[in-house]
């Protein structure tokens, strides 16, 4: 049985979500709380659940502070359902990077409809939830508290240094649940000058703007930005994928590109990982390196056998570092994967090859 604890300051929501969980057979809504200072109280009759529903605007306290002192305790996986995750929030990347495993925009009106319509959506993500494994990063600030470098600053800091020497390898990236959060611990550790970076996140269309830009301000090595068609792969460059576009590497006479493409879902996800693995098998050959990190399902590892088979060095995440241990699984089962490693020994092969 999937305990749910839902912590949300209007009654009509909470009212919503007993409602959606009241029929099915393994998941029971085990308390509820208008917030969490009040939820603290409930916590010591019904115990901490397996999955919390969060709001963000609370009175009392809010949501990210509440998912920061729990993670601080004991992380449980959390998905936030609230208004103020719409398009490019802050908030929203904020919450992901602090372990929160799923985000839900909460519209202001039509409640009922809305519930009505998502049940099902919702009844997935909680199980998926359930089956992922929350970690909190302690070295996590919020957007609002950091420090954001102007362009005048950056091209001074230590990004524009060189320490390693020029790479001919392209480093390409596939993460989904849990992978804002292992993207940033990943990526933190890189190294002036590294090789190109790709990556293909799942996650909405909006939200990856907002996620590359965060990256921009914290990684100390690396400009990053959301790409966009015809951007030129280059040494301490990373680029996200949109979340509304496949993400291709071409080859442009003597230099790579990327190539962003509106074509429907592919493994049930835009953009998809596969289409990003797949290209780099095509156009980088022997030049290509593959990782495929933390997720539910199995996007990505077709498309990292094919990297392999044209010759790609590519490796997976090792299982007790994964937030959800889903694609790198089906990666290693399909023969994709040369070697499991930790975020560090990645960073390693990166900043080394």
């Amino acid at each position: 049985m999937i305990k749910v604890f839902v912590i949300d300051d209007s009654a009509l929501v909470r009212n919503e979500f007993k409602k959606i969980f009241a029929s099915i057979n393994d998941i029971e809504i085990i308390g509820s709380a208008p917030n969490p200072v009040d939820a603290f109280e409930v916590f010591k009759r019904t115990g901490l659940p397996d999955v919390f529903i969060l709001d963000i605007e609370m009175p009392k306290m809010d949501g990210l502070t509440f998912l920061e002192m729990i993670g601080k305790q004991k992380p449980i996986p959390t998905i936030i359902c609230s208004t103020l995750v719409t398009r490019g929030s802050s908030s929203a990347i904020d919450a992901m990077r602090m372990g929160a495993v799923d985000i839900v925009l909460k519209p202001t009106s039509n409640i009922n409809q809305f519930f009505g319509n998502k049940s099902e959506e919702f009844i997935s993500k909680v199980r998926i939830a359930a089956a992922s494994r929350a970690t909190y990063i302690q070295n996590i600030r919020r957007t609002s508290s950091s420090k954001i470098l102007d362009e005048k600053q950056v091209s001074s800091s230590v990004k524009a240094t060189s320490s390693l020497p020029p790479s001919k390898k392209i480093i390409a990236i596939g993460a989904s649940t849990g992978g804002v959060q292992i993207l940033e611990e990943l990526l933190m550790q890189l190294q002036s000058n590294h090789p190109p970076v790709v990556i293909t996140q799942h996650m909405p269309a909006g939200f990856t703007a907002s996620f590359a830009k965060r990256l921009d301000q914290i990684l100390p090595a690396s400009r990053v930005k959301e790409a966009e068609d015809g951007d030129a792969l280059m040494h301490g460059r990373i680029l996200i994928a949109p979340g509304d576009m496949h993400m291709e590497v071409i080859k442009s006479g003597f230099q790579y590109k990327v190539a962003l493409k509106n074509y429907p879902k592919v493994n049930s996800h835009k953009p998809s990982v596969n289409v990003l693995f797949r290209s780099m098998s095509k156009e980088a050959g022997i030049f290509g390196v593959g990782f495929i990190l933390t997720g539910m399902g199995d996007d990505g590892a077709t498309g990292l056998l094919e990297m392999k088979k044209a010759g790609a060095a590519t490796y997976a995440q090792e299982e007790k570092s994964c937030i959800v241990y889903g694609m790198p699984k089906k990666a290693v089962e399909f023969g994709a994967v040369k070697e499991s490693l930790s975020l560090q020994d990645m960073a390693k092969i990166i900043n080394t090859i």
